[in-house]
C-alpha cells in the first residue's frame, strides 16, 4: 500500500472518529452546572431535570452547585468547559437576559458563549400585598400609592433580579412612587412582608402560592397570559389594566455555543421528551414550575430576544449598574 492510499485511510477514520462520537455520546457521566446554592428553587428544578436526563440517556447527571455573582460564576464555569456535551448549564432569565444589561463587566457572554437547547419552565410573577394595605384590586393599590407617594416599601431579593425589576416595570407603567427594598434572597423578603415590614412584593409564583393560600398575603395579579389554576380568582395584569406587563422568571438548560449539531440535537431530543412526558410535567407542577412545551430554535431564539426588548426599557429608564 503507498503511501497515498495510507494517507486517505488515516483520514477517512479521522473523519469518522467524531461521527462515532457523537453516536455513542454519552459514554461518561455529565455535569450539569447550576448556578444558585444548593437546596433553592432553581437546585431543585435543576436536579429534577438531571434525574430525567440521566434516566433517558442512560448515563449519571451530576448536579454541581456554583452560586454567586447574580449566577455568573456557574456561567463562567460553563462557559470555559469543553464543548463535547459533558458540561451543561441550567440558567436563567436573569443570567441570560438581564446580567449582560446590569453589569459593565461580565466573564461570559451569552450570545458567544452559550447555545439554549431547551426551555423548560416560565414562572409568572405574583404581585402580593400584606393584609394591612387597603387594596382589593391593582386599580385600588394604585390608588393607595398615589395617595401615599414613598410609603409602600417592595421588597426583593436583590437588586437587579427579575422581581426586583418587575416591581420597577409596574412602578414605570402604573406611575407610582414606591421605595424599593433589597433583601439577600427572596426568603427574607417574604419574612418582612408576612411581617408587615414592607407592603408589597413580586414574587415568584411558586413561592407565593403558600403564603396566599394561607391567607397571609392578599394577591393582586398574576403576571401570565391566562389565569393560573392554582389561583382562578387572581386576575391577570392585562385583566387589571395593564396589558403590556409581561413578567416571568424562565429557567432553561444551555451548551456551548461550539458544542457539536449532532450532540445538541440528542440533547434537545432528551429534554423535549422529558416535557412532552406527563409525569415529568407533573412532578414540575407539583413544586410549582409550570412546565412548558417543546420549542424549535427560532421560537427559543424569539422567545429570548423578546424578552430583553421588555427589560431594556426598564433598565435605562433605571439607569442602574452593579458594577
Amino acid at each position: 500500500m503507498n503511501w497515498i492510499k495510507l494517507a486517505a485511510l488515516a483520514c477517512s477514520f479521522l473523519c469518522a472518529a467524531p461521527l462515532a462520537q457523537a453516536a455513542d455520546y454519552p459514554t461518561r457521566p455529565i455535569r450539569l452546572i447550576v448556578p444558585y446554592a444548593a437546596g433553592g428553587p432553581t437546585d431543585v428544578l435543576g436536579r429534577m431535570v438531571g434525574d430525567y436526563l440521566s434516566r433517558d440517556l442512560k448515563q449519571t447527571v451530576v448536579v454541581e452547585n456554583k452560586a454567586g455573582a447574580q449566577g455568573a460564576i456557574g456561567a463562567d464555569a460553563a462557559a470555559r468547559a469543553e464543548p463535547d456535551g459533558y458540561t451543561l448549564f441550567f440558567t436563567a432569565a436573569s443570567i441570560i437576559v438581564l446580567n449582560p444589561m446590569l453589569y459593565k463587566k461580565l466573564p461570559y457572554d451569552p450570545a458567544r458563549d452559550f447555545r439554549l437547547l431547551a426551555l423548560i419552565t416560565d414562572l409568572p410573577v405574583v404581585m402580593e400585598v400584606h393584609p394591612a394595605v387597603p387594596a382589593k384590586t391593582v386599580a385600588e393599590f394604585v390608588a393607595y400609592a398615589k395617595q401615599n407617594p414613598g410609603k409602600l416599601n417592595f421588597g426583593s431579593a436583590g437588586t437587579g433580579g427579575t422581581i426586583h425589576l418587575a416591581g420597577e416595570m409596574f412602578k414605570q407603567m402604573a406611575g407610582v412612587d414606591m421605595v424599593h427594598v433589597a433583601y439577600k434572597g427572596a426568603a427574607p423578603a417574604l419574612t418582612d412582608l408576612l411581617s408587615g415590614n414592607i407592603q408589597l412584593m413580586f414574587d415568584t409564583l411558586g413561592t407565593a402560592l403558600p403564603p396566599v393560600k394561607g391567607g397571609l398575603v392578599r394577591a393582586l395579579a398574576v403576571s401570565s397570559a391566562q389565569r393560573v389554576a392554582d389561583l382562578p380568582d387572581v386576575p391577570t395584569m392585562a385583566e387589571a389594566g395593564y396589558p403590556d406587563y409581561g413578567v416571568s422568571v424562565w429557567y432553561g438548560v444551555a451548551a456551548q455555543t461550539k458544542l457539536p449539531d449532532d450532540i445538541a440535537r440528542k440533547l434537545t431530543a432528551s429534554l423535549n421528551k422529558a416535557l412532552s412526558d406527563e409525569a415529568f410535567r407533573g412532578s414540575l407542577d407539583k413544586v410549582g414550575f409550570p412546565p412548558l412545551r417543546p420549542k424549535s430554535q427560532a421560537e427559543i431564539d424569539k422567545f429570548v430576544a423578546t424578552d430583553r426588548a421588555r427589560w431594556a426599557g426598564v433598565i435605562k429608564t433605571l439607569n442602574i449598574s452593579l458594577d
